[in-house]
């Protein structure tokens, strides 16, 4: 049972878990043993809350895929037990993720007096600009 929040938890029957055969160096230990975790979620057949499921689709992330199954891989550790805390840990990371509703941006004008700074500087810089040109471009602008 994974815990998310005190009122929402995805069981252990929703979440697939298969030990895979690390990539990368490690000698003749990542030949032989499968220490790696392949974890698969599906948000669609799962028992979260109708709002997490719609947040967790809408979300724009590589490990969630177009049916809507959260793929992650961990094979950061040598041993598949602390491989596969890593994958829940992720796995709840992403889901608490969407728990919490993104603050509404109010849009705001800039003020006065920042608009005229902001002109007075780029009218200094143009200057500046301008004092580095050769003579005869000067008289003519």
């Amino acid at each position: 049972m994974l815990q998310i929040s005190a009122k929402v938890a995805i069981p252990d029957a929703e979440i697939e878990i298969s030990a895979i055969r690390a990539q990368g160096a490690g000698g003749q230990n990542v030949n032989k043993v499968s220490s790696a975790i392949h974890l698969r979620f599906d948000i669609g057949a799962s028992s979260l809350p109708d709002f997490y499921k719609e947040r967790l689709l809408k979300l724009n992330d590589q490990r969630i895929t177009r049916e809507g199954v959260v793929v992650i891989k961990a094979q950061q550790h040598r041993s598949r037990e602390k491989n596969l805390d890593e994958a829940l840990r992720r796995l709840g990371e992403l889901v608490r993720s969407v728990a919490v509703p993104r603050k509404v941006r109010k849009p705001t004008k800039p003020t006065r007096n920042s608009q005229r700074k902001r002109l007075d500087s780029k009218s200094r810089r143009g200057e500046i600009k301008a004092a580095r040109a050769p003579i005869k471009k000067r008289d003519e602008a």
